[in-house]
């Protein structure tokens, strides 16, 4: 069997976590040729929360404000990130649930392959916020591949 990957799909939410999937995005579409897709998904509830920290306070801004901050960011975020690589990045902004758009775009595009950073929460803070990692393991219509960050312990459940 031989694996051929021609799109690749980078979520993102700007966070810390999301920086740690950018070198394996990176690398596996420079290894297979691929267009790599970077992805910010403004939530369709207009709470923006700043750096998706689970003590973050959101934002209280109009739908079009939320939008125009978030293009300007995603632009800001591919040109410090994905300008010097060889590899087609496309960037992409949507609006909506972020599991539910993410597994969307990667039907829409045909997407190979998924490449998210995992925040790895745990216990309560998992259950009741639930993990778009998670949501798109589990749904989406391509292999996924979740990173996590480093420095992130691993406590046995």
């Amino acid at each position: 069997m031989s694996i051929n990957l021609k799109k690749i799909v980078y979520p993102t939410d700007f966070s810390e976590f999301s920086m740690c999937a950018v070198p394996y995005a990176l690398e596996l579409a420079e290894e297979f040729g691929a267009e790599l897709h970077c992805l910010h998904v403004v939530d369709e509830v207009g709470q923006y929360w700043v750096g998706a920290s689970e003590s973050a306070v959101p934002l209280v801004i109009s739908p079009e404000e939320l939008l125009k901050s978030a293009e300007e960011q995603l632009a800001k975020f591919v040109a410090e990130h994905f300008e010097t690589t060889k590899v087609k990045v496309v960037s992409k902004l949507v609006s909506g649930r972020p599991f539910v758009e993410i597994i969307r775009y990667a039907r829409e595009e045909e997407i190979d392959m998924i490449v998210i950073a995992t925040h790895g929460r745990g216990g309560l803070a998992s259950m009741l916020l639930g993990s778009v990692a998670e949501k798109v393991v589990r749904k989406a219509p391509c292999p996924v591949l979740t990173v996590r960050h480093p420095e992130h312990e691993f406590v046995m459940p």
